[in-house]
């Protein structure tokens, strides 16, 4: 008989942390409708305004489709929010790239997320530093931080 991993412990973890993805969801869902955006171009406005990237990247980064993102950074170009520019280090690449305005909107976005903020707020920063480094290992990303 296998054992499986659906120990208590295990089940509440999972259950929390579908929890915290659920309210982050619906918080950024509100916060982007306040802007007139969908939740996912909110998301990818958010990420562009962390660095211009190719929409490949951008795809990988938020795990869906580049012809989602297109459409997405289309929409965006639109509303001013969203550019697309050549690479500079490859110029047969390019690039979206927040405008000043996409900057604005999405420094704004962030604002309006109290969620995770306020209750991390409460964490002491060697607990956020765990908890980051448990997250991290979670998805892959342990970088030996």
């Amino acid at each position: 008989m296998a054992t499986s991993r659906t120990d208590p412990l295990t089940l509440d973890v999972i259950q929390l942390i579908g929890g915290v993805v659920a309210r982050y969801h619906e918080e950024y869902d509100r916060a982007a409708a306040t802007h007139a955006l969908t939740g996912a171009q909110a998301r990818v406005l958010g990420l562009l305004s962390l660095e211009p990237m190719p929409m490949r990247k951008v795809a990988k980064k938020l795990k869906c489709e580049p012809s989602n993102i297109t459409g997405i950074v289309d929409r965006l170009e639109l509303r001013g929010l969203v550019e697309r520019r050549l690479d500079p280090a490859d110029r047969r690449v390019k690039l979206a790239a927040p405008t000043e305005e996409g900057i604005r909107t999405a420094r704004q976005l962030r604002d309006a997320l109290d969620f995770a903020r306020e209750p991390l707020a409460e964490l002491s920063e060697a607990e956020r530093t765990v908890l980051r480094d448990l997250l991290r290992r979670m998805l892959g990303e342990d970088d030996g931080r």
